[in-house]
């Protein structure tokens, strides 16, 4: 199995921690020159340390840039004009009631969510296809975008929006190298989720423990891990559909969701 990323570079957006992190860190010990984005300077540096510490003499680059707006995307163009691996890893999401999410939350979740992976796929998909003989881009999408969770409906929205555009950007790959993937992580724990889940245990009331006890009991109860996936393991397929192994998968929709989505196909 060809693993080798040697000569390729590969672009992580939001990749300064979780799952963007552990896709960085994998690219680069498969050989690839990673350029891993966040929208400050002190995590965007610390974040290539830890790559560079995972991966010892591998070429890191830090790229500040807000891709939730158009000219955050064109900062980041402009500094990056060209890469092997587009991973659109970079997202928001939070809990909220439906009849309680906005106008203006729904706005936010698509501009970053779904603008931020077509203003890039535009870009580098097409050098890709117009410059290279090979390329990859893949969408972290989510379990989300398939079973819709109610208590965050437009986030749900967003990762639905990210499998039907890679699976109609990978169209305009017909007969090349280049191929466009989405992959789908279930419930994975992540740095933050620690606090993000004691605030949503004290707003109900709770407690984290009983919180976390009730992820697959109650929200998530067809998951068959019966655990949160680690972010590695996410990464793990990112990384093999970055891969030249992977040459045969293209327009493909990839669970790495603990087989909570339960249709087979």
């Amino acid at each position: 199995m060809d693993l080798d990323l040697s000569g390729k570079t590969a672009l992580v957006t939001g990749s300064t921690r979780g799952i963007g992190l552990a896709t960085a860190k994998g690219l680069a010990a498969m050989g690839a020159e990673v350029v891993v984005n966040g929208r400050s300077e002190g995590p965007v540096a610390e974040a290539v340390e830890a790559v560079l510490n995972a991966a010892p003499g591998a070429v890191v680059h830090g790229q500040v840039a807000d891709l939730g707006t158009a000219e955050g995307c064109a900062t980041l163009i402009e500094a990056v004009p060209g890469v092997d691996i587009l991973v659109n890893n970079m997202g928001i999401y939070g809990p909220k009631p439906f009849f309680e999410i906005e106008d203006a939350d729904w706005q936010e979740m698509f501009d970053v969510n779904v603008m931020s992976g077509v203003r890039l796929t535009r870009h580098y998909l097409k050098d890709m296809l117009d410059t290279k003989d090979w390329g990859r881009v893949v969408f972290v999408s989510s379990e989300s975008g398939i079973y819709i969770p109610k208590e965050m409906v437009h986030y749900g929205m967003s990762k639905s929006a990210q499998l039907v555009i890679a699976r109609g950007a990978a169209e305009a790959t017909k007969g090349t190298n280049v191929t466009v993937n989405s992959v789908l992580p279930g419930p994975t724990w992540v740095e933050a989720q620690h606090d993000r889940l004691t605030a949503r245990a004290k707003a109900q009331g709770t407690t984290l423990e009983a919180l976390t006890s009730t992820m697959f009991t109650e929200r998530r109860p067809a998951s068959l891990i019966q655990r949160y996936a680690t972010p590695e393991e996410v990464a793990n397929m990112i990384c093999y559909v970055c891969s030249k192994a992977s040459s045969a998968t293209n327009g493909a929709a990839l669970r790495v969701e603990g087989g909570i989505v339960t249709n087979p196909f």
